[in-house]
């Protein structure tokens, strides 16, 4: 039994397969991850330039940040656990021109293959889907060259973001599908930065993603309550 068995809900990939067909629809389901990825992939390049470097997306889904990184410069492979959405994220790959390597493997049997091969690691809305991201976080430091870095984003678990990011995102707003997430999975950012040291990652950046119902627009930056990103460098 491979270690992508062990650590993966089949109820969380159902889901995601289930929505692979809308991954690019920009007014559909995944509509926040598309107006979230110029943000988040401008946060990355801050710290970490893409251009020439070899890039991982761990968790890739249809491939929107793996695409974007690969047209910034970078030699990107995704990979995922759900086998629908890679095949939408190669598909749409061939349609945009934008050359990402994907692969239907986990992050753990990756690093046993090819340890310390990467020089820029993105971890972004996966923690919080998988029953141990403990091992997702330590597969990710493995995967990175000593003095490069990993970058996380996920969601706080306070009742702000419950009520934020449960209610309000798939109930009110109806942003995203109802049972998108699970509370109880949700990661503190003491944890997170806890489980990076753990690991060998040394956190040196944290900053949150807000959402604005008034301006219907997304923004970097302040503190971390609801949705949050963490930068990390290999020591």
């Amino acid at each position: 039994m491979s270690t992508m068995a062990a650590n993966a809900d089949p109820q969380e990939l159902d889901k995601f397969s289930e929505l692979a067909h809308r991954w690019w629809d920009l007014e559909g389901k995944f509509r926040p991850l598309h107006e979230i990825n110029p943000l988040r992939l401008a946060w990355i390049e801050g710290h970490a330039p893409l251009a020439g470097k070899r890039v991982l997306d761990v968790g890739c889904g249809g491939g929107i940040l793996a695409e974007s990184m690969a047209h910034a410069g970078a030699k990107v492979t995704g990979i995922d656990l759900a086998r629908k959405p890679l095949r939408v994220a190669e598909l749409h790959g061939l349609e945009s021109g934008v050359h990402v390597d994907y692969h239907e493997i986990s992050a753990e049997d990756l690093a046993a293959q090819e340890p310390g091969a990467f020089d820029v690691v993105t971890c972004m809305e996966m923690l919080e889907h998988v029953p141990d991201p403990d091992s997702i976080v330590r597969a990710c430091a493995t995967l990175v060259k000593p003095g490069c870095h990993v970058f996380f984003s996920t969601l706080n678990r306070n009742a702000k973001a419950y009520l934020l990011a449960v209610l309000g995102a798939e109930y009110v707003l109806r942003m995203l599908s109802k049972g998108t997430h699970d509370y109880a999975k949700f990661i503190r950012p003491s944890e997170l930065a806890s489980k990076a040291r753990q690991a060998g990652l040394d956190p040196f950046d944290l900053t949150g993603l807000h959402y604005s119902p008034l301006t219907r627009r997304f923004s970097i930056g302040g503190n971390a309550d609801v949705n949050y990103l963490l930068a990390s460098r290999r020591g």
